[in-house]
């Protein structure tokens, strides 16, 4: 009955906390494809390519659904994914609809035409390669109608999380906000687009402002997959146990993701 998360590096490791949480006996299995991150400056058809790889690893290991806690795999590689390539037994799913879903105050599921919402200036903060893609865009355009959207491509902190080093992350962080304020002086809402990014939540509220609402995925998309597994039983593969794989040096990334989240993390080769 086990469920995959993907991500190219740590930063799916939050989405997989939340996750583990909300659904506490279905055991998951991790993917960090740390061999080739990060994926954020990476063309779409590189995204995609490696992406499917991870894909099948996570089916190889029993998951019958894949969760894509990568927003860069989600905005440059999901949809194809999903028109041609998925077998029909298998599920692929990405992490911005939650989000959007949230920010367009609507129910999970929620096919109606689009409509005007409160909020009409948003902030989004994401990697070279979502910002490219305008997946967000796209999946928002199918919710709401006459939202500004403003994409900042916040080069640098993916790498800087990974590495440990905060002080330059939150660095890039306020420096990315000052870029983005200063295309939108007024956002209403911000949303971060980058599983990493939830680690300096506190950073980029900081420096939006307190009256700046700030969008992060984690729990949303927990919701979400609690809900779609109560809707869809049958998606669970069959995979026993929970482990963490990683297409880098198993070691090192132990190491990184112990610190990331504070709690000790061992990985296997996949």
């Amino acid at each position: 009955m086990a469920v995959g998360v993907f991500d190219s590096g740590l930063g799916g490791l939050t989405v997989l906390d939340a996750v583990s949480k909300r659904l506490p006996d279905v055991p998951f299995v991790y993917l960090g494809d740390n061999k080739h991150a990060p994926y954020g400056v990476r063309d779409a058809d590189d995204v995609y390519t490696l992406t499917c790889a991870a894909t099948e690893r996570l089916w190889d290991a029993g998951c019958d659904l894949v969760i894509l806690a990568c927003n860069t795999a989600s905005a440059a590689a999901l949809r194809r994914m999903q028109e041609s390539w998925i077998p029909r037994e298998k599920r692929v799913l990405g992490v911005f609809v939650p989000l959007i879903e949230a920010l367009t105050e609507r129910q999970w599921g929620d096919n109606s035409p689009p409509r005007e919402v409160a909020v009409q200036h948003v902030a989004l903060f994401a990697t070279p390669a979502t910002v490219r893609s305008r997946a967000f865009q796209r999946e928002l355009a199918f919710r709401a109608i006459g939202v500004d959207v403003e994409a900042q491509a916040c080069g640098g902190l993916v790498d800087a999380i990974e590495e440990g080093d905060m002080i330059l992350a939150e660095a890039l962080v306020r420096s990315h906000v000052d870029a983005l304020k200063r295309k939108m002086p007024d956002p209403q809402a911000a949303i971060l687009g980058c599983t990493h990014y939830p680690l300096m939540q506190e950073i980029f509220q900081d420096a939006l402002g307190p009256e700046v609402a700030v969008y992060s995925q984690a729990n949303l998309v927990a919701e979400s997959l609690a809900d779609y597994l109560v809707r869809h039983p049958s998606m669970t593969g069959s995979g026993a146990d929970s482990k963490f794989l990683t297409t880098g040096d198993p070691k090192r990334v132990s190491d990184h993701a112990t610190q990331f989240l504070r709690r000790r993390i061992q990985f296997e080769a996949a």
